[in-house]
This record gives C-alpha cells, sequence and structure tokens, in this order.
C-alpha cells in the first residue's frame, strides 16, 4: 500500500512555498517578463538534484515559456510535452465537482458525511461536514494509518496495486488485525493535510451522482477545458507517450521505472500545458460561478474569526513556528514578499513530484514537474527553488 508520509507532506509543502516565497532582485538590463535564459538554467540537472528529468512551464504578464531537462538515467530526451502523474493535483478537480455539485442545489457543503454517507463512518466520529473534508479540517485519520509501512522493495513491487474508494476506507477506518484509528481531532479545531478526507469525497461524489469520479471529472472539467492530454486512467497502468520518466532505487541500489503503476479512482496523469489550462479555468469563470469560486479563496476560521491553527502548529506554509491554516477548500494559499498571494497545489506520486500555481489574476502561472531518481523526500526542493527565483525575477 503507498500512502503519504507526515515526512513526504512536509518535503511537498516545502518545494510549494519555494515557488512562492522567493523573489529575487531584478537582474541588470533585464526587461520585466520572463527571463528565457534563467529559466533553461533552472531546470537544468545538476550534480545532487537527485532527479531524473524535469517539465515546466511559466507565464507571466503575457509571455509564455516551456522547456524540459533529462532523461539522466537513459540519456534520453525529455519533451516539453510529456505526461506525468499528478498525485494530489487532483484534489482541486475533486472539489470543484461537489462545488459545482453545490452550486446545483445537489449537496449542502455544511450538511454531515454522516447524513450523505450513513454508515460510512464508525460511531467514534463526530459529525463531520462535507465543508470540513475538503478544507482539511474534518480531523479524520491519514491514509491506512497504522498499518506498517512497507519496505522500498514491497514498494516498487506492488505499485500496479489498485485500490477502489470503498477499498481506502475499510482499510483505513475498519482495517482487520490492528485497531482501528478514531479522530485526530474534534472536527472544526484545527486543520491538518489530508488525503484520506479526499477518497471519502471521491466516494461522496460518484453516491451523488450515480457516476465515477472519473467520469464527472472528464464531463465537467476536463472536456469543456479541452484537456486532452489529461485522464484518469483507472486500472490501467500505462502512461501515453511522451513521459516524463520517474524513479526509485530498489534495496540494491538499482533504479527502477516507474511510470506504470496503479492508484485509486482519483490518480491522474496530465501535462504541463493541461494544468496550466486548469488553473485559468479555475480563476477565469469557466468552471464555477463567483459564490463557489470565492470558496477557493477562503482558509478556514475559528468561532473567533481567526483561521484555524495548523495541527502541528507549524505556519503550514512557511515552516515551524506558531502557525495556523493556509488550505481552502481544494487549494493553498501561497505568500509573496509583497503582501499578495498566489494558490495552488502540489502532487506526489512514486516517482512524481509536480505543482501548479497562480496568481488570482492570472497574470503569472507556473506549472512543474519532476521524476525522481532518489527516495528522498526533498529530490525536487532545489529545482524549485531555482525555478522559482527565474519564474519571479524582474
Amino acid at each position: 500500500m503507498r500512502r503519504s508520509s507526515p515526512l513526504a507532506l512536509a518535503a511537498l509543502t516545502t518545494v510549494a512555498v519555494t515557488f512562492a516565497v522567493v523573489a529575487p532582485a531584478q537582474a541588470a538590463n533585464e526587461p520585466v517578463g520572463l527571463d528565457r535564459t534563467a529559466l533553461r538554467e533552472a531546470i537544468a540537472l545538476r550534480p545532487g538534484d537527485d532527479v531524473a528529468g524535469v517539465v515546466a512551464r511559466v507565464t507571466k504578464s503575457g509571455q509564455a515559456w516551456r522547456g524540459a531537462s533529462g532523461d539522466l538515467v537513459t540519456g534520453k530526451r525529455v519533451k516539453d510535452q510529456a505526461h506525468f502523474r499528478i498525485g494530489s493535483i487532483a484534489k482541486p478537480m475533486e472539489a470543484v465537482v461537489l462545488l459545482q455539485l453545490s452550486a446545483e442545489g445537489r449537496v449542502d457543503l455544511d450538511e454531515t458525511v454522516q447524513h450523505y454517507l450513513p454508515g460510512l463512518l464508525p460511531d467514534t466520529f463526530q459529525p463531520i461536514t462535507v465543508r470540513q473534508l475538503l478544507n482539511h479540517t474534518s480531523g479524520l485519520p491519514q491514509d491506512f494509518e497504522g498499518a506498517p509501512a512497507p519496505s522500498q522493495d514491497a514498494v516498487i513491487d506492488n505499485r500496479f496495486d489498485y485500490y477502489t474508494f470503498d477499498q481506502v476506507i475499510q482499510q483505513t477506518l475498519r482495517p482487520e488485525g490492528r485497531p482501528w484509528p478514531g479522530p485526530r481531532f474534534a472536527p472544526g479545531a484545527k486543520q491538518e493535510y489530508n488525503s484520506f478526507a479526499y477518497r471519502v469525497a471521491g466516494k461522496l461524489i460518484e453516491e451523488l451522482t450515480d457516476h465515477s469520479l472519473p467520469h464527472e471529472i472528464t464531463t465537467r472539467i476536463l472536456a469543456p477545458l479541452r484537456m486532452k492530454d489529461t485522464s484518469a486512467p483507472g486500472r490501467n497502468t500505462r502512461v501515453p507517450r511522451p513521459y516524463l520518466p520517474g524513479y526509485v532505487p530498489n534495496s540494491k541500489g538499482q533504479l527502477v521505472d516507474v511510470n506504470e503503476q496503479g492508484g485509486n479512482p482519483s490518480s491522474m496523469i496530465s501535462t504541463a500545458a493541461d494544468l496550466d489550462r486548469f488553473i485559468t479555468g479555475l480563476f477565469n469563470g469557466r468552471l464555477l460561478r463567483p459564490a463557489q469560486a470565492a470558496e477557493l479563496r477562503t482558509l478556514p476560521r475559528g468561532a473567533d474569526g481567526k483561521p484555524l491553527p495548523y495541527s502541528d502548529g507549524s505556519n503550514c506554509n512557511t515552516g515551524p513556528g506558531k502557525g495556523s491554516a493556509c488550505f481552502s477548500i481544494g487549494l493553498m494559499s501561497f505568500p509573496l514578499p509583497d503582501g499578495s498571494v498566489m494558490w495552488g497545489k502540489t502532487g506526489s506520486d512514486l516517482g512524481y513530484k509536480s505543482g501548479v500555481f497562480a496568481s488570482p489574476d492570472l497574470n503569472l502561472r507556473a506549472v512543474y514537474a519532476v521524476g525522481t531518481a532518489s527516495a528522498e523526500n526533498h529530490a525536487a526542493t532545489a529545482i524549485a527553488n531555482r525555478l522559482a527565483q527565474a519564474a519571479l525575477s524582474g
């Protein structure tokens, strides 16, 4: 079973924040806009990066740039239109589906999961609203919480496994052979990034619509935005060519290409160009009505009107210290040094780390994906840092 550890989630946050907080001074004689040379240099692979390849796309002030680097393992060229696995970047798409259903009057975000899915949660859980599922304040356990951590070889060998939402929910909430996990905190008391809550959200979408989650995402998002290179492959383990290779070392140190793998109904494949279409459609009104779009930039608050605290006391997107929530419904906020805020989402699958973010006015947008060549969780950080500096320069 593949699941995100707290360390892995912390690494993803680091990558995302790196994009958001670096604002270097403008180079001498460099015009405002994109520094294409700096962008190319940013994704050029260097010793110590621990990655096999990179694809990236940056749009700023009406100028667009795209690039690719690698594959360092095989020596083959990676194309900038390469496909890759997007991990949790699928979460905003799930959120869009439920926000659309809310606008259609088919679901109330402030109604409880227990109302819509009676019997799904054990009685040890207090009422949890749909909104709390989506903004990471549910207090639910993490995917497969309490299960023994698999070895790296087991992760590689079992990468083709596929789990339905029912299987993930059952094996998390009512596992055989170990105690059932209880709530991590009272619903609405604090925020903690939680992928399992989105498995429940996926199950809810399927119950409300009588369709699979991939069907709803395809008809409501991919088709209207003409995201022709994006798919939810289901049990099909292959990635369309060309693809960004991702490698994971086994116990013998041999790198295994893991681009073919299973997952769950929310597992998705995309390209940099398509993810740019998605974030653009998310912010320009193509996907959501104004009331629902506002949810994307609304952080959860307590009864005192202040943002909820983040569960581990961190600043959520800026590291240790007394901090507060940074996730809205589906997205994560990225504060910039000038006081403005960008919004986006990172993703991680076995062998892949990626991200997409944009300013609310869409003046600055960026997408990146990294194919790993290491078991380290911070493999993408160095490249994310360099790309951030290049994108924000000027």
